[in-house]
């Protein structure tokens, strides 16, 4: 079903890019080093790495963001004001603060200061409002909410709803303005004006087992959860992701265009550059038609990215400046294999470092050997396992054990928890153990479920295939969304796809809907054309049947596609303000599907 016909990594080109990397491999030992080196217990932490980095290059530049360049000792300071303030207002170990700014270099003063105190910094999605907001404010019941000027508002909205007896502490930051804080709520710029900036006393004791961040799921299956992560974690994507595999070197500048809420802007990105003593530029929101000329503004020489941001790039025309900066790598998860070469060679980007990982997981891969259209490889424990989409579980054999895949074979990702692969969970234990699996190959093991079809391509590395909650069973067979995406995305004029199944009265399973956004109007969309190419590109199993033509996408604040409400309303007229269209039984093109015929189609008269 893929563009890309060989999934396999292969031995040869393998070894080739292990020795090309050769003269770097001084930075790949030292993380490898320090990954085996980091334990549960052992005193370290984001915070002592800040004042390591403050005490070893103080004047180097540590972040730029907001017209401004602060240094590494500029940074601690910082950092040490917001951590005294905090303190001065009973915050400390184990409590939680949320967080609710935008990209702003407060916000990581803000989010150091915290975790220097051993306290947990709630990342709040600064897209959520309302009932979804108080929710995750309920979920983790902050002690303190910092809160800048730009997202004051919603705060205001909800803040009674949140307090469930005594109300936390807001504090105030102006967003360049000289707005004063609302009423009972603490002027934070006067407030930290006169704290000291020593090194908090506290930060010497914390240990890397210790939780530091609450990172929120998307959202996009139902309400947030907040999923916990450690200073170990923090500090393993530093080693294993930031050393020994973009291998980051002190004069970099990596930009970051996603939000502070997302891991892969807090801990990749973040944790990349000041595990390097590099300098992370961080923008204050994505945007697609600026993104190379902030870039270039930067100097930067690598970039962190989410999937669809790269096909929001390759959406842009094309121009001079395409390849006009000093860009090495780009580090991210999601670069879907039918446009990695595309993306790889107009940009001309020499090494995309994707990675694969969940927030709540407990493992990580990534493309360390530069080899093309994979997620990478992990050395840590891991299975990929027969799973049934109908039974919507993993198959067991005649033992009772589970069944690994074959190479080039897709399955389940399963990871085993282990004393160095640990599974910090939700802050809901039961969400917790509703992800674990155990007796999976030996009686009384525990391994992590991923959620996600992955396929095993050799040599430890994956692809990622499909969330199995997307993938769904038509005419018997599996089919992957993001596969026929990748059909759907190939074809001229259509610039984004979404793909899920619906249920149609009579049949089993569930059959393909695209909601499709094209670069034109659709009245001038060759619908005949799109059904002869996917007819060509895909299983007749795996057409989809129904279209849905949407100006653009719904998206949540790390572009991942909104597809509760899509599945909802399906294909019905009533429903659906957005054309639609139908492909029926025998036709080559699709049709614009109105209220007679979806009655047809429900009362069976259109069989499929």
């Amino acid at each position: 079903m893929s563009t890309v016909t060989d999934h396999r990594v292969h031995l040869w080109p393998l070894l080739r890019n292990m020795l090309r990397y050769t003269p770097q491999m001084r930075h790949t030992l030292a993380g490898m080093v320090g990954l085996a080196l980091s334990k549960p217990e052992k005193v370290n932490s984001i915070g002592l790495l800040l004042e390591k980095r403050a005490r070893e290059r103080p004047a180097a530049p540590a972040l730029q963001a907001a017209g401004r360049t602060y240094s590494y000792s500029q940074f601690n300071a910082e950092a040490n004001r917001f951590a005294h303030w905090l303190t001065s207002q009973g915050i400390g170990r184990g409590d939680t603060v949320a967080v609710m700014l935008e990209n702003r270099p407060e916000a990581l003063f803000a989010v150091a200061g915290i975790v220097k105190l051993g306290a947990i910094a709630s990342m709040i999605n600064t897209s959520q409002r309302g009932n979804v907001l108080v929710h995750s404010l309920t979920l983790v019941r902050p002690k303190l909410i910092i809160v800048g000027e730009e997202l004051s508002d919603a705060l205001r909205e909800v803040i009674k709803e949140v307090a469930a007896g005594d109300a936390p502490l807001c504090a105030f930051l102006p967003d360049g303005s000289d707005a004063k804080a609302p009423d009972g709520w603490a002027d934070l710029p006067d407030e930290l004006a006169t704290q000291p900036v020593l090194d908090p006393a506290s930060t010497a004791s914390i240990t890397l087992g210790m939780p530091c961040f609450y990172i929120f799921t998307s959202g996009t299956t139902g309400l947030p959860k907040a999923s916990v992560m450690s200073h170990l974690r923090w500090m393993k994507g530093m080693y294993g992701v930031g050393r020994a595999a973009v291998r980051v070197r002190p004069d970099d500048i990596f930009y970051c265009p996603l939000p502070l809420y997302h891991n892969n802007a807090l801990t990749l990105s973040w944790g990349t550059a000041m595990g390097g003593g590099a300098c992370l530029a961080l923008a204050r929101k994505f945007s697609a038609s600026r993104f190379w000329d902030e870039i270039r503004e930067h100097d930067a020489t690598l970039f962190c990215y989410i999937g669809e941001l790269c096909r929001y790039l390759l959406n842009q025309p094309a121009g001079p400046g395409d390849q006009a900066h000093r860009v090495r790598v780009c580090l991210g998860n999601g670069l879907r294999p039918d446009i990695w070469d595309t993306f790889k060679e107009r940009f001309g980007i020499d090494h995309i470092c994707e990675f694969y990982g969940a927030s709540e997981g407990n493992l990580a891969f990534v493309n360390g050997f530069n080899m093309d259209r994979t997620a990478g490889f992990c050395p840590l424990s891991f299975a990929v396992v027969k799973y049934d989409i109908d039974a919507d579980a993993p198959v067991r054999g005649p033992d009772g054990h589970l069944l690994r895949v074959q190479p080039g074979e897709s399955g389940l990702l399963i990871c085993e928890v282990t004393e160095r692969a640990t599974f910090d969970g939700y802050t809901d234990r039961a969400a917790s153990e509703k992800k674990l699996f155990r007796d999976v190959f030996a009686p009384g093991d525990c391994w992590f479920n991923s959620g996600d079809l992955v396929r095993d391509q050799g040599f430890l590395h994956i692809q990622f295939v499909d969330r199995l909650g997307d993938t769904f069973r038509w005419k018997g067979e599996n089919v992957a969304t993001t596969e026929v995406e990748a059909a759907l995305n190939a074809f001229p004029g259509i610039e984004h796809s979404v793909v899920y199944g619906v249920e149609i009265p009579g049949t089993d399973g569930r059959a393909g809907m695209a909601c499709i956004t094209v670069s034109a109007d659709t009245d001038g969309f060759d619908f005949t054309a799109l059904g002869r190419h996917l007819q060509g590109a895909l299983p007749a199993y795996a057409v989809p049947l129904f279209l849905r033509c949407r100006p653009e996408q719904e998206v949540t604040g790390t572009f991942k596609y909104r597809k509760v409400e899509l599945k909802k309303e399906a294909f019905d007229p009533q429903q659906v303000a957005d054309p639609l269209y139908a492909l029926l039984p025998g036709d080559a093109a699709f049709q614009p599907l109105d209220e007679t015929l979806h009655t047809r189609i429900l009362q069976g008269e259109i069989r499929f």
